[in-house]
């Protein structure tokens, strides 16, 4: 729970716009007490059984996260897993490979089944 400490100290700092925390899922309740109190919008995905995912920060950060629907992460698109990563603050040239690389291997994989 520290680490989320620091993660909404960040926040209120305004050094980050959106967070994306990862904590066992018993941690859950202590963690949305500690975000109601900062007023931060969040959002919570089941990562596993035991895991969870709370995404926190800036209200439109949160709800273009939201827009993806309820899907793990590794199932995003190209273009989602790209501006996840522009909002939690990665370097974009680093986005821009990522997504070229993630890019073609969906042109590979949908070639493949044609």
């Amino acid at each position: 729970m520290r680490v989320l400490a620091h993660h909404i100290y960040e926040y209120e700092k305004g050094l980050r716009k959106l967070i994306l925390h990862t904590l066992p899922a018993e941690n859950r309740e202590e963690a949305e007490r500690k975000l109601q109190s900062t007023g931060a919008h969040y959002l919570i995905r089941e990562v596993s059984v035991h895991k969870i995912n709370i995404f926190f920060g800036d209200k439109d950060c949160v709800k273009v996260i939201e827009s993806f629907g309820d899907k793990p992460l590794n199932l995003f698109t190209p273009e989602e897993d790209f501006i996840l990563g522009t909002l939690l603050g990665y370097d974009r040239v680093q986005q821009c490979n990522r997504y070229l690389r993630l890019h073609e291997k969906l042109k590979r994989k949908t070639a493949i089944s044609a």
